[in-house]
């Protein structure tokens, strides 16, 4: 089975699946602080948009991104994926770990994550969007 990316070229269904799997794993190896597991998934030209971070691109300038603390560490939860080609968009709630001992989840952010992918399902980047109430 394969699916058409946005230049119209054929995307197998076998990378598609390769990038969830890649994507379910990303958020493993950033929650247990596992960056040279991280580092296996990424693309080398791979880039990282953040609203609470810098742009980033390249693997080392994102590895940096992520293990010297300019994106606070946290718990990761995927409430749905959704996958076509190159691309891979995840809804979720991250709780910082300065928020993990609240009990009623206030501290916890609702977060979408749109994940492009290489030929050969590799990480190729994000781009993470919050939601925030209006006015605020």
């Amino acid at each position: 089975m394969t699916t058409r990316d946005m230049t119209g070229a054929p995307v197998s269904g076998a990378v598609t699946a390769a990038g969830v799997d890649h994507v379910r794993l990303s958020y493993h190896y950033l929650d247990i602080g596992d960056i040279d597991g991280y580092a296996s998934l990424l693309a080398d030209d791979v880039h990282v948009a953040r609203p609470d971070a810098p742009h980033r691109t390249g693997r080392e300038a994102v590895l940096s991104l992520h293990q010297d603390a300019t994106i606070g560490p946290g718990t990761h939860r995927i409430d749905g994926i959704v996958a076509d080609g190159h691309s891979v968009v995840v809804t979720g709630l991250l709780t910082p770990l300065t928020a993990a001992d609240a009990d009623d989840g206030s501290g916890d952010l609702e977060f979408v994550d749109w994940f492009t992918l290489s030929d050969d399902g590799m990480l190729r980047g994000y781009r993470r969007y919050y939601f925030t109430a209006p006015g605020h």
